[in-house]
């Protein structure tokens, strides 16, 4: 059986990133897929842009299917033939725009957090924001 992020866990992650941009003046979209690429909890901020809704998602799927940042995804794919690297990154939902982490419990991959709407240094801290929930209450 595959490890999935529990319906309290994604809650919890949905609500600390949409938190964190409340605080920061942000306004964003948030996704969470399961590692199969499913989306698991997607929250849509009031005045976010409606590019950014399909980006979150592709960003969460992108980091679940590669369980890395997508930010790194350019970088690991440079040693990859050409045809590899242009083909990957011309599939769809796979994006290398930064926002998109890895969802690890207990060090193994249960999915990807995307968020979209901010500027992408933004965007990863909302993202973290919604991993540290799991820090603090376990993967419920």
């Amino acid at each position: 059986m595959q490890a999935v992020p529990g319906v309290l866990a994604v809650r919890g992650m949905l609500d600390a990133a949409i938190l964190y941009a409340e605080e920061t003046g942000m306004r964003v979209n948030v996704a969470i897929v399961d590692v199969a690429g499913n989306l698991a909890g997607f929250l849509r901020m009031p005045g976010s842009f409606l590019v950014s809704s399909d980006l979150a998602i592709d960003k969460a799927w992108a980091a679940a299917s590669f369980g890395i940042p997508t930010r790194t995804l350019s970088a690991t794919l440079e040693g990859e033939p050409r045809a590899v690297r242009e083909g990957l990154l011309r599939r769809p939902r796979v994006t290398e725009v930064p926002g998109g982490l890895p969802i690890r419990v207990d060090g193994v991959l249960v999915g990807g957090i995307g968020v979209s709407g901010a500027s992408h240094e933004q965007d990863e801290r909302c993202a973290n924001a919604g991993l540290a929930i799991l820090q603090h209450k376990g993967p419920t």
